[in-house]
């Protein structure tokens, strides 16, 4: 009798074992009686009754990656190029997850790269390279669509690496090298004839002072000119004003002074070191003998 309530306890015990089912944080277990699903477990400890039902899928709930393997796409301009992708899910429903699609990773591969064959074939090589962001956008909507009936959130799908032909990889090389070029050489015509503009504003202000320069000393001469002639206009109304006054006296010695001052420019010449002039003594005499005469009238006048 003890051996029989031990086995049974021993039975009872295996029983309850086969009963508990610990789900791990992440996951979710779908429960199946007699292979139909009955409910799905969640993280944690979950009974169920051993010979009636079992676990069925273990569906993984966190977000997961999955790589899409290189493959070559013809563009919309008849260029072969190879493409690689990545896509970003979520299970949010683990029954529809586990029994709407028979294997739920290949489905999404197979659904991700048909489109993505779609999306960039209808595009030219140039729109491919440079509007990644567009075929991302694109390649997300329509995949997260595709697969709503699985209960499956596709997050982000990103084209991870663009290979064009290596003849084509080598025109946009020299492509890019011309446009660089010439940028280059744009930005340095405009750079000398920004030079030059500046160099033709410097002449352009420089002949504006020089012009307004000569029309100042222009202006000056004239003006000292114009004293000048005043000058000897009143130098002369006085030598007039002396001569009516004193009679011949005054002009000869005007002439007295005049007539020395230039036998002393002929002395002081440079050039000469003999000079041989003609010279009328008297006529010497006769205009210094004026000059005493004027010199002592205006003596006496001042005595007076």
């Amino acid at each position: 009798m003890e051996y029989f309530f031990g086995l049974l306890a021993l039975i009872v015990l295996i029983f309850v074992m086969m009963g508990v089912t610990v789900v791990q944080q992440g996951f979710v277990f779908t429960i199946e009686r007699f292979g139909r699903y009955t409910y799905s477990a969640q993280p944690g400890l979950t009974a169920i009754i051993p010979f009636f039902d079992r676990v069925g899928r273990k569906v993984n709930v966190m977000e997961q990656v999955l790589d899409i393997p290189g493959q070559e796409i013809i563009t919309k301009d008849n260029a072969m190029v190879g493409v690689d992708a990545v896509v970003f899910f979520q299970v949010l429903d683990a029954a529809k997850a586990a029994y709407e699609v028979s294997d739920l990773y290949i489905a999404i591969m197979q659904i991700t790269t048909t489109n993505l064959r779609t999306v960039m074939g209808s595009m030219d090589l140039d729109e491919t390279l440079s509007k990644r962001d567009n075929i991302n956008g694109r390649l997300l909507s329509v995949v997260d669509h595709a697969t709503s009936p699985w209960a499956v959130k596709i997050t982000r799908v990103e084209v991870k690496d663009i290979r064009p032909p290596a003849d084509i990889s080598n025109a946009m090389a020299r492509q890019m090298k011309a446009e660089r070029e010439k940028r280059a050489q744009i930005l340095e015509a405009e750079g000398m004839r920004a030079a030059e503009i500046l160099r033709a504003e410097g002449e352009k202000q420089g002949a504006i002072l020089q012009a307004e320069g000569r029309k100042e000393a222009a202006f000056r001469d004239a003006e000292a000119r114009e004293r000048e002639a005043e000058a000897e206009a009143k130098a002369t109304v006085m030598v007039s004003d002396s001569i009516a006054t004193s009679g011949t006296q005054a002009l000869n010695y005007f002439i007295a002074q005049k007539y020395t001052e230039a036998i002393s420019k002929f002395a002081t010449s440079p050039n000469a070191k003999t000079i041989l002039f003609p010279v009328e003594a008297t006529q010497l005499i006769g205009t210094l003998g004026g000059i005493g005469e004027l010199a002592k009238e205006a003596l006496a006048t001042k005595e007076k």
